[in-house]
């Protein structure tokens, strides 16, 4: 009997982690749906790299601040599976999309916060509450947060604030789900050389620098570093971890 191929659909897969977490997850033979927000052709370019991996890809245009898109969006990706699969469902969703946002208490603006808590927190709850009618039992949940979580740095009071919701977040959702067998868990990354932020840790050197000093294995984070451990929670081998943090930062500010 052939085994039906599993489905992970990875938020923000157009670049950075994202982007490696969804190549990675095709690597351990899933098959995967990316969204983006903006840049189609960055997408796309992610979907040609799946399909050389021998995987089925297709990304769609989301803005996971956009609440009330998400049933439209469910829609469309429901159709293409029915059409392709024989079923609407996914396996595995990871609620990976996010920016940033570097300002000081005294400065941040209600538009702001507003903004922060719609993509890293709304968007995440609902999203997830959306699609779980279309999760099959068995499959799960991978959020992904920060180490701003876990220590604080002046600026990322809100980042961090709205990151730490969604741990909480995923506790509920493995307790809640558990009789579905639906996984919950939480992947927090250290400081990243990506794109992320304007590319800060990446391209300030003193950033860069600040961070290998105060990181146990001496360096800033890479994509290579996070998107594997995303995609080995999408596997079977991962079946047994259910409400965890895993924090995937090298070390920082141990």
């Amino acid at each position: 009997m052939e085994t039906r191929t599993k489905i992970a659909l990875v938020t923000g897969g157009s670049r950075g982690l994202g982007r490696n977490s969804a190549i990675k997850i095709a690597q351990k033979g899933l098959d995967v749906i990316i969204t983006y927000r903006s840049n189609k052709e960055e997408a796309d370019h992610v979907v040609e790299e799946i399909q050389a991996l021998g995987r089925k890809a297709i990304a769609y245009k989301l803005d996971t601040k956009d609440i009330k898109s998400f049933d439209a969006f469910i829609k469309q990706v429901g159709d293409h599976l029915e059409a392709n699969t024989e079923s609407r469902n996914i396996d595995y969703l990871v609620n990976n999309a996010g920016t940033a946002l570097y300002s000081p208490i005294t400065e941040v603006t209600e538009e702001q916060l507003d903004d922060m808590v719609d993509i890293h927190f709304k968007g995440v709850f609902f999203l997830t509450q959306k699609f779980l009618p279309f999760i099959n039992n068995g499959g799960g949940i991978v959020n992904v947060s920060s180490g701003l979580a876990r220590f604080a740095l002046p600026g990322s009071a809100v980042y961090g604030s709205m990151k730490a919701g969604v741990e909480m977040l995923t506790r509920y959702m493995a307790k809640e789900l558990g009789a579905r067998r639906i996984k919950a868990n939480v992947v927090a990354p250290g400081a990243i050389e990506t794109d992320f932020g304007g590319g800060r840790t990446r391209d300030d050197e003193h950033v860069n620098a600040l961070v290998a000093s105060n990181t146990a294995l001496g360096r800033a984070g890479l994509p290579d570093d996070i998107g594997g451990v995303v995609a080995f929670l999408c596997t079977d081998e991962a079946g047994w971890i259910n409400a965890q943090r895993i924090e995937v930062s090298g070390g920082m500010f141990f």
